[in-house]
């Protein structure tokens, strides 16, 4: 037998297709999304039939993976009011300081396991209420993109668009700020309080449910969110630490026990699998190499041989990474900063190598607050698009100060959602086994503690300057 599995990303959609006991790809798709930090729903669906095309109708049952928080704002026809606001809009924040005020941060963390910024959906709530009350007023359900995508496969199979079938699973749940991953049960009252008016809000899933099927008679499972999809792709034990280097950077372990972190930055997410997903996400990763390398004009090939072409420390220079403001910590008007840029170190080399640096510090502090919050790290695991930078591979162990782990690139998102469905097609208590192709590579090498000791003296020194509002605020 055989199933899908989806990954609806910022980026694109990307969707394999597997033979449903042991996990092997026996056919793959890809299709890009527009760019911005708002998109139209039916951009991602039409990129869902073309990735998908010649390869969703031959699967036994389809999950689908995706970006989370965003909103998805619908009328009570199931009509979409406006175009979904994706994660990383950040003209929330005013709308999440003020959420966060309201109850304070330590209440936000025991019952909603995270304390939410601008990423989070409800700041979104928040923000329609206050700038586009129309569209509020209008507002009968928000899903999110994977519950989306997942209620259109199965709508034709449906008499219209019920906004009553429409469902979603805890982990993605998890990442609305109107959820408790304790109790797996949403915080209808928040959403009273953000928005002004209550929601019909979809039915959380168990783990391993079968949520509908399509018009061809297809299985679905739940979905989830595309973090707790590479969980399960990457088949996450207690003690693994993943690192994914994408559009977003996010460091992210399996708990049995929920995280509830009062300063906020650790995000105590459920995953799709019954247990937690503790979850630091900063805004900035590939975005900054990719900067980079356009700045230095050259290919990001090019960028990571110049990186690896000087010595640690880039000759001095450290570049605080936060060019399209950031999460973790929670400045979002923060942005980039460059220290100790001299004539005599202001290389095409320096500056590439500062970039590369930049990154791997930023996630190393993330991996070191999860640690904070009782994580255990036995391996650290490193995936993502911005593994294929072979900077990035020899340089993070000095950064993290311990070997790293890559396992062979694959479409982990992806592959997780189909191990998904796999098990919704099984009707098994527990998700399949499926083996890894190779053992991952280990890479080792010196640890490097005064670059992450420049990487935090740049931080905490900028902390006061982040007064000017970055293009991708909402200005009135």
């Amino acid at each position: 037998m055989l199933v899908a599995g989806v990954d609806s990303s910022t980026q694109s959609t990307k969707v394999v297709l597997c033979r449903a006991e042991d996990g092997e790809i026996v056919g793959q798709g890809s299709a890009p999304h527009p760019g911005g930090t708002e998109c139209d729903p039916q951009a991602w669906w039409a990129a869902l039939q073309q990735a998908g095309k010649r390869l969703l109708e031959r699967a036994d049952a389809i999950g689908i993976a995706g970006q989370q928080h965003g909103l998805v704002a619908l009328d009570e026809t199931g009509a979409v009011i406006r175009p979904a606001l994706l994660w990383n809009d950040l003209r929330s924040a005013s709308a999440a300081t003020d959420l966060v005020r309201e109850h304070g941060p330590r209440w936000w963390a025991e019952h909603t396991g995270s304390v939410p910024t601008a990423s989070f959906t409800v700041t979104k709530l928040r923000w329609l209420a206050e700038r586009e009350t129309a569209n509020a007023a209008r507002t009968a359900t928000v899903l999110l993109p994977h519950d989306w995508l997942t209620w259109r496969l199965r709508s034709e199979a449906d008499s219209g668009f019920a906004i009553a079938s429409a469902t979603t699973d805890r982990g993605d749940a998890s990442g609305t700020g109107y959820f408790s991953p304790r109790s797996g049960a949403w915080l209808p009252e928040l959403v009273v309080a953000a928005l002004g008016h209550s929601l019909e809000l979809p039915r959380v899933a168990a783990p391993g449910e079968v949520v509908g099927e399509t018009d061809w008679g297809t299985m679905l499972s739940a979905g989830t969110g595309d973090n707790m999809g590479a969980a399960l792709g990457l088949g996450l034990e207690p003690g693994d630490v993943a690192i994914s280097i994408g559009t977003s950077g996010t460091a992210f372990a399996v708990s049995a026990l929920p995280a509830a972190d009062p300063a906020g930055a650790v995000a105590g997410f459920a995953d799709a699998t019954g247990r937690f997903l503790p979850l630091v996400c900063t805004i900035n990763a590939t975005g900054v190499l990719s900067a980079a390398a356009s700045l230095l004009g050259c290919t990001l090939a090019e960028l990571s041989d110049l990186a690896l072409a000087t010595e640690p420390g880039a000759g001095g220079i450290t570049l605080l990474p936060y060019l399209d403001g950031e999460r973790t910590p929670d400045r979002p008007a923060a942005t980039g900063v460059l220290r100790g840029l001299t004539t005599r170190n202001a290389t095409r080399q320096n500056l590439a190598r500062a970039a590369v640096e930049s990154v791997l510090a930023s996630l190393a502090e993330a991996a070191e607050l999860l640690i904070e919050q009782g994580v255990p790290q036995q391996r650290v695991l490193l995936i993502g698009g911005g593994v294929r930078s072979a900077a990035i591979r020899e340089l993070a162990p000095g950064i993290f100060g311990t070997p790293v782990l890559v396992p062979d690139p694959g479409e982990y998102v992806a592959r997780g959602a189909a191990r998904q469905a796999a098990w919704a097609l099984a009707g098994t208590s527990q998700p399949p086994t499926w083996p890894h192709l190779r053992p991952p590579a280990q890479f080792d090498g010196p640890a490097q503690p005064l670059l992450r000791r420049r990487h935090v003296e740049l931080r905490n020194d900028t902390a006061a300057w982040d007064t000017v509002q970055p293009a991708n605020f909402y200005i009135p």
